[in-house]
């Protein structure tokens, strides 16, 4: 097989990887509190820049990661009590939620780039020669994003399907008020979701900016394949997602042997338009 090919697939499932992460919380999102998050890819540029900032101040990698989630998460947790929750107490249509989304997505951006600047941030990394296998270069970035993205895919798993929370979850996004009739708390689950949706996409973030640069766009640029991968597993189903990221990924990367690199968004949209007209419901049910 020609090794340009395969060179080109890893860089497809190292960067399907990272769409999987963040898609997985916009689905969530979308399957258990019924929002279409456009601000959810400035989300992501906002964990990124978190994690920068902790590297900057001195910690490594890892821990970087987890204070940048962690930041995340407490972002959005604020949101959800300053924005989200009063506007489904006032029942507010979907029209309205997408407009308050697209609206604070501005509003991260631009504080973003007032806070950080506009230019391109590098972490402060050991530089590691990259894996030669058969003639194919792995770099170590790369082995590291497919790594963590697997091991957050696992650990979702578990947690949605073997955990008293994930069993709530997965009712809530099946039946909002029989769950909260049967006693579920509701507004834990809400938390939850958050705290899961924002974690991991932190994580996609920061592991965007491990393989490019961590800029203001980066987010904004992603919710399109974001939102592809979505609708291409079937909206609200998580494992969906993640298969939909995968396809996204891995096309959009090998795209690039038949048009320029700055046409890759194209196939995530073309995808998208073809999956709406010939299954709308998408690849998978889109259930949790």
């Amino acid at each position: 097989m020609d090794q340009q090919f395969i060179q080109t697939l890893v860089n497809g499932v190292a960067v399907g990887s990272i769409i999987a992460l963040a898609a997985v919380g916009l689905t969530l999102t979308y399957g258990i509190l019924r929002l279409a998050n456009f601000a959810h890819g400035d989300m992501m540029t906002l964990g990124a820049y978190f994690t920068w900032t902790a590297n900057a101040l001195g910690l490594n990698l890892w821990m970087s990661t987890i204070a940048g989630a962690l930041l995340t998460i407490a972002v959005a947790l604020l949101l959800e009590k300053v924005v989200w929750s009063p506007m489904r107490d006032r029942r507010a249509s979907s029209t309205t939620l997408i407009i308050i989304s697209i609206g604070l997505a501005l509003f991260l951006r631009n504080g973003i780039i007032l806070s950080w600047g506009a230019g391109n941030k590098q972490y402060n990394l050991p530089v590691f020669s990259a894996l030669d296998i058969g003639g194919i270069r792995i770099t170590f970035s790369r082995i590291l994003v497919i790594s963590l993205a697997l091991l957050a895919i696992v650990g979702m798993h578990y947690l949605l399907q073997h955990t008293k929370v994930g069993k709530a979850m997965r009712a809530v996004a099946d039946n909002v008020d029989l769950a909260r009739v049967s006693g579920i708390n509701v507004e834990q689950v809400v938390v939850w979701t958050w705290v899961l949706a924002a974690g991991l996409t932190s994580l996609g973030g920061a592991m965007y900016g491990l393989i490019t640069a961590v800029r203001p766009d980066m987010g904004w640029f992603l919710i399109l394949p974001m939102f592809a991968s979505v609708i291409l597993g079937g909206i609200g189903n998580p494992y969906g997602a993640i298969a939909g990221s995968f396809v996204i990924g891995i096309s959009q990367e090998l795209s690039t042997y038949l048009f320029s690199s700055e046409y890759k968004l194209v196939v995530a949209l073309l995808l998208m338009i073809v999956v709406l007209l010939v299954r709308p419901q998408g690849i998978f049910r889109g259930t949790m």
